[in-house]
Parts: C-alpha cells; sequence; structure tokens
C-alpha cells in the first residue's frame, strides 16, 4: 500500500496516489511517499508524475542485502539505511533495509517491514508542529534522526547490565553463564558499531558536501543526525571494550581459583608421596624384612609417617602455601 503526505504550509494530507498529482500541480508542496512493496516502485503514478526516479537506484533499494550506502543522482539522493526491526529494543537487535529518495520537494522512502521510525514520523507529522518540516531533507532528516535514537537508546538499555556484570566480578560471584552472556554481548556490540561506523560516514560527507535535494541551510539537521551516530559508534566500542575487560577478568578470576586448587592438590600430593613410598616398602612381601619382627614396629613407622607429616605441613605453612 502506497501512503503519501502532502505538505503545505504547515498543513498535513494523508492518502494515496492521488496527491501526487496535487503536489506536482503545486510548486509549494511536498510530498512524502512511502512505500512497503517493491512492487510498488512500478506504480504508474510515481513514472507519471515525474519523481525521477533512477532505475540504478530502484534496484539497489529492492535488494534483500545491501551496505548502507549513500549516492547522488541528478534530482535526488538516495540513501540506503540500516534500521532497527520493530521488535528491537536491546542490543541482540535485527536490522531491516531503508531506502531513502531525498529531493528537494519530495522524499520517498521503502522499507519491506515495519518501521518504527516511520511509524512514529507519521504520528509526527499528523499531531505535532511540523513548521520546520518544509521539504523533502528536512523530512529525511527527521526520519534519520529518529533511527540514530533508537541505536543510542539500545546502549543505554545494556550500560546498567554491564554495570552489574562489573559489579559481580568483583564480589566474585562470576560464572559461566555470565562469560556466555558477555560473549554474546562482544558480537552484538561489534555487530552495532559497524552499523554506526557506515552510517557516521556516510553523514560525514553529508556534512562536508553538497548533494542533490539535501539543502545547505539544513547542515545543522545533517550534524544533528551526524552527532548522534558518532555518539552511537564511541559508545558501542567503549562497551565493547567494558565487554571484553570483564571477559579477561572472568578468565583471570577462574585461573587464580584453578591455581588454588591446584595448590591445594599439590600439597595434599606432596604430602602422601613419602607416605605411600613407605607403605610401599613395608607391604612388600619379603620374608627378610628385620622391621617386620620389631613388636613395636607398626607403630614406629606410623609415628615417622605421623612426623613426616607435621614436618611438610610446617613447612609449607612457613612457606605460605597453606
Amino acid at each position: 500500500m502506497i501512503t503519501t503526505f502532502l505538505l503545505k504550509s504547515s498543513q498535513v494530507t494523508r492518502g494515496g496516489t492521488e496527491l501526487i498529482s496535487a503536489w506536482k500541480d503545486d510548486p509549494q508542496a511536498t510530498i512524502w511517499v512511502d512505500l512497503t512493496d517493491s512492487a510498488e516502485f512500478d506504480d504508474p503514478a510515481l513514472h507519471n508524475n515525474h519523481l525521477g526516479l533512477h532505475p540504478m537506484a530502484v534496484q539497489d533499494a529492492r535488494r534483500d542485502r545491501h551496505p548502507a550506502k549513500i549516492e547522488a543522482f541528478d534530482e535526488f539522493t538516495f540513501l540506503l539505511l540500516k534500521g532497527l526491526s520493530a521488535d528491537s529494543f536491546t542490543i541482540d537487535f535485527k536490522t531491516i533495509q531503508l531506502s531513502l529518495f531525498v529531493g528537494k520537494r519530495f522524499l520517498l522512502t521503502y522499507h519491506c517491514s515495519e518501521s518504527v521510525s516511520i511509524e512514529r514520523l507519521k504520528t509526527m507529522l499528523m499531531e505535532e508542529s511540523v513548521a520546520t518540516i518544509t521539504n523533502g531533507s528536512a523530512l529525511a532528516m527527521r526520519l534519520c534522526r529518529l533511527m540514530s535514537v533508537r541505536y543510542i537508546n539500545i546502549l543505554l538499555e545494556l550500560e546498567p547490565r554491564l554495570e552489574e556484570l562489573e559489579a559481580m566480578m568483583l564480589d566474585a560471584e562470576a560464572n559461566d553463564s555470565m562469560l556466555s552472556e558477555l560473549i554474546r554481548y562482544k558480537s552484538d556490540l561489534k555487530r552495532l558499531h559497524r552499523y554506526a561506523d557506515y552510517h557516521e560516514q556516510m553523514f560525514q560527507q553529508m556534512k562536508d558536501k553538497s548533494f542533490p535535494g539535501l539543502e545547505d541551510k539544513g547542515k545543522h539537521e545533517i550534524i544533528d543526525v551526524w552527532e548522534k551516530l558518532e555518539r552511537t559508534k564511541s559508545l558501542s566500542r567503549l562497551f565493547y571494550e567494558t565487554a571484553s575487560d570483564l571477559i579477561e577478568g572472568y578468565i583471570s578470576v577462574a585461573s587464580h581459583r584453578l591455581n588454588q586448587i591446584m595448590k591445594v592438590l599439590t600439597v595434599v600430593m606432596a604430602i602422601f608421596v613419602p607416605l605411600s613410598f613407605l607403605a610401599g616398602i613395608y607391604g612388600m612381601n619379603f620374608e627378610n624384612i628385620p622391621e617386620l619382627h620389631h613388636p613395636s614396629g607398626y607403630f614406629i613407622l606410623l609415628t615417622v609417617m605421623g612426623s613426616i607429616v607435621g614436618f611438610l605441613l610446617m613447612l609449607f605453612r612457613k612457606k605460605k602455601w597453606l
């Protein structure tokens, strides 16, 4: 279904393809066309009213997977973004592809599944003040801002959990499930950092150069989105390093515990080696072992064994091995 919004003099009209003709006849109007099905690119209303969509840009928009990109055409700029899916509110997120065709007087968006950011922008247009949204560039930047805020919110939701895990680490409450959780966080944060880096580079270009459909007087809106993406990039890197440090800390704690266990086992083994040696000698089945015929031989051997144990315990305690 094609949804359109016609903006004129701070008034917004919502409708279908019939608004495209009204937009074409009014040079003061701006239109937003939202597509949710790739077949809608072939709708005659889009072609008969000269939106000027380049076939190569449409081809990229229709692909299921494509890296984020920006490309300038004669009458518009094509943006391909990675937005969050409608059910992504945690660091274990999924993405959807958002395609934006930004012209001086129009914005065309395409997404194959529900987009929270686009739905939020639609609500804003119908319910809130839109005096600052007067062209396709302002519409596009407002949408990009909503998308970038969702990424930041995911990171801000993760921060308290990382602090909690760090406190558990310091209290020696770490376990294997905590390690698995941190490894998952590292993977998700690395993926998020990659997406943020793609987008940050795109908006860096938009900030430094001029593109068709993106007005220079709207640079402050572009800078605002760039700052949010740069913050997303830096936070994801920071939290990735934090998760890495916690994993290293867990491994260090686990190694320390293992060393303590091995030390105890080594002490026990060191004590029982001489005892086993004596038991082995006097356990041999030879007839000529004089000590076996001594009336107090058994007690003498036990005394020697006890003395060895006592001496070794004192030695280990003196060396602070116990």
